[in-house]
């Protein structure tokens, strides 16, 4: 079952990297065409702005579900790797517990009733005429991932497979394998 889980996380964070990617290809095209319209064409697109900020918003929040999905959130471990890796283990389900709950409390929950509130309430983004809801359907969105996430790195410890170790997830192993490795003969030469 654990093997069936892992398979559906790397999924899901192989299509929230493509996400990611497309979501900032259409910001960089979007910054270079409010550049170019202003100063080449010297009339300002005035939906522009809005546009970045909007993908901005975006790409931030899928992309800290993807680096969480994959291990690479920003952690410090260094008092951690001093503890037996029983209490490792038991820190780091503590650890996703409380993150699982921030993401469901804070980013589904609180995000739900910031989307619905302000979808209730009309706004809308001025330039672009959108509703301003379904720019913050990142906030749940997101949280919907890094709860899934954080639900299956609990299982993954409670089975005994992780040490509650803060290293790369999911078939990151090589990589960080690698890049430690070199690290460690750049640094003895």
């Amino acid at each position: 079952m654990l093997t069936g889980l892992l398979a559906v996380k790397a999924a899901l964070v192989r299509l929230l990297e493509w996400i990611v990617i497309a979501v900032v290809a259409a910001l960089v095209m979007d910054v270079l065409w409010g550049v170019f319209s202003r100063f080449v064409l010297r009339s300002p697109s005035r939906w522009t702005e809005e546009v970045a900020t909007t993908l901005l918003i975006w790409v931030s929040l899928l992309g800290a579900a993807v680096a969480f999905g994959r291990g690479e959130h920003l952690g410090i471990d260094y008092v951690t790797k001093k503890f037996d890796p029983s209490v490792r283990r038991l820190m780091a389900i503590l650890v996703q517990l409380l993150v699982a709950l921030f993401a469901g409390a804070v980013m589904v929950f609180g995000g739900y009733i910031l989307v619905s509130e302000t979808l209730r309430a009309g706004q809308l983004l001025p330039a672009l005429g959108i509703r301003s809801g379904h720019v913050y359907l990142a906030v749940p969105i997101s949280g919907v991932f890094i709860l899934l996430f954080c639900l299956e790195r609990i299982a993954e410890l409670v089975s005994g497979r992780g040490d509650g170790a803060m290293e790369p997830q999911a078939g990151d192993e090589t990589a960080s394998t690698a890049s430690s490795a070199s690290d460690s003969t750049r640094f003895s030469e």
